[in-house]
């Protein structure tokens, strides 16, 4: 979901876009709101690991309007975020004083730190870990401008979001949604066109910027992995605290998802590549851009951006994510042509850095909503033959492909209970051979982001991601098919990498992200022995 991604996405009340998580991030924003914290939701979870360290996680809710979060905890630190009354966010640490509380933004890489004050915490404060000052970075006094947007319930596919930051923030998201209300996309779903689709606005291109050179590549961290090869299984996380959990549902690939900005050094981003290759994972990262830099004058830097990661020991790289849709490109200028030219920047560069480095093309928004390929919209399946056409597969390694809108089997193709139900991107098995058959197998397929969600520890869930009352799945079943799905990609050879959608997301809110994760509100973790069979060739 994602997004999702984390990815999310869809126009889910109509039923008619499906999105994904994983982000674009926004600002303001507005999760999930109630008088009561994380209704049905445990207060706090421990989380061990194999050196026997306890992790506590509890939940904090703004008490006010006109919260900042900030880059330390100091009140002359940067103010990084604004908060919005009654939102929930997971609290992961204290200052040594008590009056600082340290929080993540959902699938922002950042941690952020509010008063004691402006939070209600679920649980004892002592329970937080004490971050000492000598471990803090350094700060410079400035208040940086935050951005007042509200929410929009955008889901990951993986999840996918208020803007991005809704689970992946950081003032830039990764979630889609077409932008216009010519269907606000707020869940997983696809259909095929029912309706007619009104351009949305478009973006004018900004004046082409003065190039910067490239930086010098640092020497990568790790030996470059072969871009063939069997099957492997990873997941998307959001503060990667449970690497042993993962590791033993059968996992060696963590997924993270990196802002680009032009002019940006990747430099900010190789700790993320170090610390998974630290924990024993190959990386993958989705790198995601905003809409209004997604115009050919930025190619270069984009492409320069990914080369340094590459060059870092990226394992993988993701190029963009869900580029069919305005909420990831901008609206007017949507073509897979256009995209292909990015790919092909991108891969020269990331294999110039490092030959080693799996190329992923960017995995589109599963949809048939806009009825073909158009400036303003294009759904996937027509996307990935435009793309195909255009020479796409010379400049990838794999081709990108999410799925989070499933309530059914992943072995079913049909019965589904929704409208539309003979579309493809209601199937597990309809999606992988749409995409396989579309590229002739000339690739395989890497899943970035793939889930299934529950809300019976809530349940219930919300409007736009009810698909099957009263909560789409139950968490027995979510485990299953996540299980089920490996199994048969395993066993098929179309599937190279699958990335779950997610592993430990705690977001609840209009976009649930928290329901599509692995690890349950109480902590435990129903998928992870079917994972382990399921990997296991049982």
């Amino acid at each position: 979901m994602l997004k999702l991604r984390p990815h999310i996405f869809v126009l889910a009340l109509a039923g008619l876009l499906s999105i994904s998580t994983a982000c674009d991030a926004i600002p303001e924003i507005g999760i999930q709101t109630s008088d009561e914290p994380a209704q049905g939701i445990e207060k706090s979870l421990a989380t061990q690991d194999a050196n026997g360290n306890v992790f506590w996680t509890l939940y904090a809710t703004v008490l006010s309007e006109d919260i900042y979060a900030r880059r330390s905890p100091n009140k002359n630190s940067e103010e990084v975020l604004r908060l919005a009354k009654d939102v929930h966010y997971t609290a992961i640490g204290r200052s040594e004083d008590g009056l600082w509380i340290q929080i993540v933004v959902p699938e922002d890489n950042n941690e952020l730190w509010l008063p004691n004050s402006s939070v209600s915490l679920s649980g004892e404060i002592e329970k937080l870990a004490s971050v000492s000052d000598k471990n803090l970075p350094k700060t410079a006094s400035t208040a940086t401008s935050t951005i007042e947007s509200s929410p929009t319930s955008i889901p990951s596919n993986t999840s996918t979001s208020t803007a991005t930051i809704t689970i992946t923030n950081t003032a830039i998201p990764t979630t889609l949604v077409p932008a216009t209300f010519t269907p606000e996309p707020t869940a997983t779903n696809t259909l095929p066109p029912t309706a007619t689709l009104e351009p949305t606005s478009t973006y004018t291109p900004a004046p082409t910027a003065t190039a910067i050179p490239p930086t010098t590549a640092p020497v990568p961290t790790a030996a470059p992995i072969l871009t063939t090869g069997n099957f492997e299984l990873g997941g998307q996380v959001s503060d990667f605290r449970a690497p042993d959990i993962m590791k033993n549902a059968g996992m060696t690939w963590v997924k993270r998802q990196v802002k680009w900005h032009p002019g940006e050094a990747a430099s900010g981003h190789f700790g993320t590549i170090t610390d998974a290759h630290g924990k024993g994972f190959k990386i993958l990262l989705s790198v995601l851009g905003s809409p209004d830099q997604s115009y050919p004058h930025n190619f270069d830097e984009y492409a320069r951006f990914t080369g340094e990661l590459a060059g870092a020991g990226a394992d993988a790289i993701e190029v963009w994510n869900e580029m069919n849709i305005d909420r990831e490109w901008a609206s007017g200028s949507i073509n897979p042509s256009s995209y292909t030219s990015l790919l092909q920047k991108a891969h020269t560069s990331i294999k110039t850095y490092n030959s080693g480095t799996m190329v992923i093309s960017g995995a589109p928004a599963p949809t048939g909503y806009f009825g073909g390929c158009h400036p303003h919209g294009c759904d996937d399946a027509p996307y990935i033959a435009g793309m195909v056409a255009a020479g796409g597969l010379n400049y990838l390694d794999c081709v990108g492909i999410h799925y989070n809108e499933g309530i059914m089997p992943p072995s079913a193709t049909s019965g589904d209970p929704r409208g539309a139900s003979g579309h493809y991107t209601r199937y597990y098995q309809s999606m992988v051979d749409t995409y396989y058959n579309a590229i002739g197998g000339a690739r395989p397929l890497c899943f970035t982001e793939i889930g299934y969600l529950s809300g019976e520890e809530w349940g219930t869930l919300p409007p736009a991601f009810l698909w099957q009352p009263p909560y789409n799945l139950t968490a027995a079943q979510h485990a299953q098919y996540l299980a089920d799905a490996v199994r048969i990609s395993r066993v098929q050879g179309k599937v190279r990498l699958f990335i779950i959608f997610n592993v430990d997301f705690t977001h609840w809110s209009d976009d649930p992200q928290a329901g599509f994760a692995m690890l349950r509100p109480g902590g435990n973790c129903p998928s992870c022995g079917p994972l382990q069979a399921a990997m296991s060739g049982n």
